[in-house]
C-alpha cells in the first residue's frame, strides 16, 4: 500500500512512519508548512511547524530511508484553522483548533492531495486506534485523541492509519531512541500551535482590538465592570473576569454566558453552568450511517475530560444529546463527541458541534 506519512518532527509521527515501513507498505514522509513565520524557532514544548520541526521530520525520513517533502499548506490553514478560530472566539464561541486542523487540513486537503496523487491513505502520529474501519479510544488514556478525530467521516477513516494508539507513550519514546530517530526525547507540543507564547486572549486581542461591553451578574442583573471584548472569555471560565469584589455569598463566580452582539458577559455561581441537553450541528457518523433512533451513549465535551452516560437523537439536521448527569463548562463551538457505552467504552459512534445548551443562563 502507498502510504504519505504526515510528519510533523514529533517523536508521535516519526514512530508512526518508522511502523508503516516496517509493515511493508510503500511509505513517503511529508511536513506541513503550515505557519505564516516559518522563521520563528520552537520555544520548549510550544510552537510548531518552525523549521526546526521540518529538519527534525527530514533527519527522520532520513534514518527511515523514505522520500521526504515539504508542502506548503499556509494560506489553507490560515483561513481554515486560524481565522475560523478568531471568528469563533469573536461569536461567543470557543473552538477547538486541533480538532479543525484534523478535519480540515489533515483529514481533507491533505488526504486529498494524497489519493489525488495515488497514495492509498494518510498515516500520522495520532493516538487513536483504527480497526478494521471502527475508531476507537488510544490504549495510553492520558494521551488519547480520539476526541479530536470524532469529526472524520467513515470516507476519511477508510483512508486513515493511526499506527501509535495501540502503545504507551513511554514506549513510544524508548522504540525512536532504538531505531535511532533524534527526535526521541523532543518534548511534546502544548497548547495551541499556531501561539507559541501560549498567551491567546493577547493574540485574539492583537487581531480583533478592543471591544468594550459590560461584565453582568446573572442574577441581579447589576454591572460590575467593563471589559476589552467577549474573545477574552470562555464559559465556565473562572479566573481573569476583572470582577474586584467577591460575590454576596462569597463564592467564586464564573462565565455563564458569552452575548457578542451586546458584549454582554453574564457570570454567577457555579451550579449556574449546569447542563443537562446539548444541541449539535453538523453530526458526524464514523460508520458513515446515521441511527435510526435514540442511541445510548457516553458523551464527552473536552479533549480529555467531560464525560457524562447520554442518549443522542437526531432531530432533523440537528442532533439532541440528553445527559443523564450534569456537565459544567459546555460551550458553543466546542465538539460533542459520542461513544459506545459497552465493555470498553472506546467506539467513536461520532461527534457534533455543539451550538446551544439548556443551562439556566445560556447565550444559545
Amino acid at each position: 500500500m502507498r502510504v504519505l506519512a504526515a510528519m510533523s518532527g514529533g517523536v508521535d509521527s516519526a514512530v508512526a512512519a518508522a511502523r508503516a515501513v516496517a509493515a511493508g507498505h510503500d511509505v513517503t514522509g511529508v511536513h506541513l508548512a503550515l505557519a505564516e513565520t516559518p522563521d520563528a524557532l520552537r520555544s520548549g514544548s510550544r510552537g510548531c511547524c518552525s523549521k526546526e520541526d521540518a529538519g527534525d521530520a527530514r533527519r527522520a525520513a532520513d534514518v527511515l530511508g523514505i522520500p521526504f517533502y515539504v508542502w506548503d499548506f499556509a494560506g489553507r490553514f490560515a483561513e481554515d484553522v486560524v481565522d475560523q478560530f478568531v471568528e469563533d472566539y469573536a461569536a461567543g464561541r470557543t473552538p477547538n483548533p486541533c480538532l479543525r486542523c484534523n478535519e480540515k487540513i489533515k483529514f481533507s486537503a491533505l488526504l486529498d492531495k494524497a489519493l489525488a496523487l495515488g497514495f492509498d491513505a494518510v498515516c500520522t502520529g495520532h493516538y487513536a486506534r483504527l480497526e478494521h474501519g471502527v475508531l476507537r479510544r488510544a490504549v495510553d488514556p492520558e494521551k488519547d485523541q480520539s476526541y479530536v478525530l470524532s469529526v472524520l467521516t467513515a470516507e476519511q477513516l477508510a483512508h486513515a492509519m493511526f499506527p501509535v494508539g495501540d502503545t504507551p507513550k513511554p514506549a513510544i519514546r524508548a522504540e525512536a531512541a532504538q531505531r535511532g530517530l533524534s527526535v526521541a526525547s523532543k518534548p511534546d507540543s502544548h497548547d495551541i500551535c499556531f501561539i507559541p507564547t501560549g498567551d491567546t486572549a493577547g493574540f485574539l486581542a492583537e487581531r480583533l482590538g478592543e471591544r468594550p461591553g459590560q461584565l453582568v451578574d446573572a442574577a441581579s442583573g447589576e454591572v460590575l465592570g467593563e471589559h476589552a471584548g467577549v474573545h477574552g472569555f470562555t464559559v465556565g471560565q473562572r479566573k481573569g473576569l476583572g470582577v474586584h469584589r467577591p460575590a454576596p455569598d462569597g463564592r467564586p463566580r464564573y462565565v455563564l454566558a458569552i452575548e457578542p452582539v451586546s458584549g454582554t458577559v453574564r457570570v454567577g455561581p457555579a451550579d449556574l453552568l449546569d447542563v443537562r441537553e446539548i444541541v449539535g450541528e453538523r453530526p458526524v457518523w464514523a460508520s458513515g450511517r446515521a441511527p435510526d433512533g435514540p442511541v445510548e451513549c457516553v458523551a464527552q465535551v473536552r479533549a480529555h475530560s467531560g464525560l457524562a452516560d447520554a442518549v443522542a437523537q437526531l432531530d432533523g439536521d440537528e442532533l439532541r444529546v440528553s445527559l443523564r448527569a450534569p456537565l459544567r463548562g459546555v460551550a458553543p463551538g466546542q465538539a460533542v463527541a459520542l461513544y459506545r457505552p459497552d465493555d470498553s467504552g472506546d467506539i467513536v459512534l461520532g461527534s457534533a458541534t455543539i451550538r446551544a445548551t439548556d443551562a439556566p443562563v445560556s447565550s444559545g
